[in-house]
């Protein structure tokens, strides 16, 4: 059981990690023509997903599934919306 979760937990930082990475290397502008949240508020959001991943280290725990439904929130929205 515990080789489950860790392979789930750290499939599901390299997501939150890899959101982090995409909005701090986009610019502002494509949030605004995706029609998304402002990118300042992004980079509040996904930091702290993924700091409250490593801190509780639980993948099934409510506050790091919150981080992960923010992470790919953040990756539809913005990556999927071809800008």
């Amino acid at each position: 059981m515990f080789f489950v979760t860790d392979v789930i937990w750290w499939i599901l930082i390299c997501t939150k990690v890899f959101a982090l990475v995409d909005c701090v290397r986009r610019k502002p502008y494509d949030f605004e023509m995706a029609g998304t949240l402002p990118k300042r508020v992004w980079l509040i959001i996904l930091p702290l997903a993924v700091f409250v991943d490593i801190v509780w280290r639980n993948p099934l725990g409510i506050l790091p599934l919150l981080g992960t439904l923010g992470a790919l929130v953040y990756l539809a929205q913005t990556r999927g919306s071809g800008y």
